[in-house]
């Protein structure tokens, strides 16, 4: 036991007496590890650093490069933790930036929009960062792309003077979806309209023509004083299938907006040269 502890007692002073070339080394042997792309080893290599350097030397760059190997696994909750404790252990404001910066695109990834939008939002009012702007418009721009608004999108990339191509990119997403509310409201009055409206032309002429016949016989059943009839042709029938005209139309256009906006994600994710969250 007393050998187990003279050990302990040892190690923890070797610890505090490590030697910063050692330190070095393991840092670029670490780094060396990540950049091969070998992120599950490059995190314990990392966490063993931090665990010898006593002085901090390396506390904000090894937490940090541990928080981009985790979002490299899509661990976007411990990739924030890491990314917390760089900022806390930032050295001046550039790495205070670049750590905030980095729990924003976490955020990103893992669809916490609302999130992001707040942390930049402060990073924009914060005076230690005025000369940031551009680059918090620009990821503002990619948190709205992220949630769907793309004109919201393009206008944050229009406050920069780069990035052309993503501000080119959201206003043709933007201009392409199409508008639930008009397919509602043409539907309303011209059932099927809204499934034409989306390219859904085999689909509008049976709504058409549904509505059409039910409504049809419902009106030439008060004609005729069935006044039963009408109400049960009406109620189950005509009203089923103006109804159903409604949420096609609806369903209809969500799907289309949903293939624009994957073709559109699916280009930045593979073709997009820029820098991505």
């Amino acid at each position: 036991m007393k050998l187990i502890v003279s050990f302990l007692i040892i190690f923890i002073f070797h610890c505090d007496v490590f030697p910063q070339g050692v330190l070095q080394k393991q840092f670029e042997y670490a780094k060396s590890l990540y950049y091969k792309e070998n992120y599950f080893d490059s995190i314990t290599e990392f966490k063993r650093l931090l665990f010898f350097d006593s002085t901090n030397e390396y506390t904000f760059e090894a937490n940090n490069y541990i928080g981009n190997a985790y979002k490299m696994g899509a661990k976007f909750s411990d990739a924030i933790l890491y990314y917390t404790l760089a900022e806390i252990n930032a050295k001046n404001n550039n790495d205070l930036f670049e750590a905030k910066i980095n729990i924003v695109r976490a955020n990103i990834l893992r669809r916490t929009t609302e999130r992001a939008i707040q942390l930049l939002d402060s990073l924009g009012n914060d005076q230690r960062f005025l000369n940031k702007r551009k680059n918090i418009f620009y990821w503002e721009g990619w948190a709205y792309i992220f949630s769907d608004e793309w004109q919201k999108a393009s206008d944050e990339f229009a406050k920069t003077d780069s990035n052309k191509t993503l501000l080119k990119l959201c206003e043709k997403v933007h201009k392409e979806k199409y508008s639930v509310v008009f397919a509602q409201i043409i539907s309303h009055f011209i059932p099927g309209a809204g499934q034409f409206y989306t390219g859904h032309y085999l689909s509008g002429l049976l709504s058409l023509a549904w509505n059409g016949l039910w409504g049809y016989v419902a009106v030439n059943a008060f004609i005729d004083n069935r006044i039963f009839d009408g109400l049960m042709i009406t109620n189950f029938l005509w009203l089923r299938f103006y109804n159903g005209n409604l949420q096609n139309s609806k369903n209809f256009v969500e799907e289309r907006n949903l293939e624009i906006a994957n073709k559109a994600l699916k280009y930045l994710q593979f073709d997009y040269l820029g820098i991505k969250p």
